[in-house]
Parts: C-alpha cells; sequence; structure tokens
C-alpha cells in the first residue's frame, strides 16, 4: 500500500507512520516540521518519500500530489492526521479570532485541500482510502475548548459528505475519533483540561497509540471495504453513536 500521511512527524502521525512502515507499506511523510522529518529519514531511510509543506496552502497539496506522482504509480491510501488544539481553558467570548481561523486552517482546510487532491487520483484507479482524524471534541465538544471542538465536528461533516458521494467508486472515507490519546499535544494540555476529559471516559484511562494504529489500520484495510461516510469511535465508551 502507499500511503499519505499529514502530520507525520509527531504524535497519532509518527505512531501510524511507524507500525504501516514496520508492515511493509511505503509512506509519503508530510509535515511543516523539517528537523523531525528528517529525523525520520535517518530512522526510516530512502525508501519513503518526505514532504516538508504548510498545507493551509493549497499549493502545498498540489507540491505532495507531485512527489507521489514521480515515484508511485498508485496512491492508496490517505490518512489526515495533522492538527492542532489551539487556545484551550477558555470561554467562547475569551477566544481570540485568529486562533479560531489558525486552528480552523489546519484542522479543517488542510483536509480539505489534501481530499481534493488525491480523490481524483484514487477515483481513475478506482480504489481507495480516505481516514480524517477527528475527535471525540467533535461529537460531544469540550467546554473550553470551541475552536477545536467545532473544527472537527466540520471534519466529521466532510467525511460524512464525502464518503456519499464516492460510495460507488472504490473508494471509503472515514473519521476516527479518539477521546484522550497520550501524545505530546495532549501532554501539553493543562491538567485541569486533561482530567474533565478523562473524567468523562468509562474506562477511566487514557487511550494508546497501539490502540489508534490497529484500529486506523483496519479502516484502510481492503478488507474494510463496506463501511464508508463513518466516524470509527476510539473513545473508551465516551461517545455511543
Amino acid at each position: 500500500m502507499n500511503c499519505i500521511i499529514t502530520g507525520a512527524a509527531s504524535g497519532l502521525g509518527e505512531a501510524l507512520t511507524l507500525h504501516l512502515t514496520k508492515l511493509g507499506h511505503k509512506i509519503c511523510l508530510v509535515d511543516h516540521n523539517d528537523t523531525a522529518l528528517q529525523r525520520l529519514r535517518k530512522k526510516l531511510g530512502g525508501e519513503h518519500l518526505y514532504v516538508t509543506a504548510d498545507l493551509t496552502n493549497p499549493d502545498a497539496a498540489k507540491k505532495t500530489l507531485s512527489v507521489t506522482d514521480a515515484k508511485w504509480s498508485t496512491v492508496d491510501a490517505l490518512v489526515n492526521c495533522a492538527g492542532i488544539t489551539g487556545q484551550t481553558n477558555r470561554l467562547t467570548n475569551e477566544v481570540e479570532s485568529e486562533d479560531f481561523e489558525q486552528v480552523f486552517r489546519i484542522n479543517v482546510f488542510a483536509i480539505f485541500h489534501m481530499m481534493k487532491a488525491v480523490l481524483p487520483i484514487m477515483k481513475k484507479q478506482q480504489f481507495g482510502r480516505i481516514l480524517n482524524v477527528a475527535s471525540i471534541a467533535g461529537k460531544d465538544g469540550n467546554a473550553g475548548m470551541l475552536a477545536y471542538s467545532a473544527s472537527k465536528a466540520a471534519v466529521i461533516g466532510m467525511t460524512k459528505a464525502a464518503g456519499k458521494e464516492y460510495a460507488e467508486t472504490g473508494i471509503t472515507i472515514n473519521a476516527v475519533a479518539p477521546a484522550v490519546i497520550r501524545t505530546p499535544m495532549v501532554a501539553a494540555l493543562p491538567k485541569a483540561q486533561i482530567k474533565y476529559m478523562t473524567d468523562k471516559i468509562p474506562m477511566k484511562r487514557c487511550g494508546t497509540l497501539d490502540e489508534f494504529v490497529h484500529l486506523v489500520t483496519f479502516a484502510l484495510s481492503p478488507e474494510a471495504s463496506f463501511t464508508t461516510g463513518f466516524t470509527f469511535d476510539l473513545s473508551g465508551g465516551r461517545a455511543v453513536y
């Protein structure tokens, strides 16, 4: 499988990259952090592709596809992991407009740009797997995280719409809605914010990176052929729909 992963140099994206490479898949790692990408290049080697890009710019998606077009005959999968939380632990009237817009540019527009770029390729080959990383916050909303919650709800909405549009083409488009997964981005949140989110989980713990990568691996597989426009729960029982 040839797979593009955004946000591939840290957090969920890095964990998934390392997992899929161990399974023998070819990865195009896309991230804005060139230093982190070069660290992974040293670890993974030159058989994979590395693109330093700011995906809030539509041209960055085109750049990524120009790299894959030059090396691969197909693009089998796209996983959109890139994302930020933005300002947290703030009431709605305290949220800065600039921060709200930046969260949407990274969490929503970057996914839109990548899907728009890759879908014509997948449609032509009559096969593809797209997995967008949303969040339980997109289903339930997390107080103190207005921009993040709203952006992840938008990701779920995009996934549902696009999944229906391409349902007869061999392409599945799904999302995953994690609760708290222990990543550097989560570790950087205020302890009160983490406790607020973890207390809502019936299992009373954070999810693990292993649990995330195994669920995503199934969603990307040829066997996951009758599920599209769906948001997989990864919330320890918090989400039941």
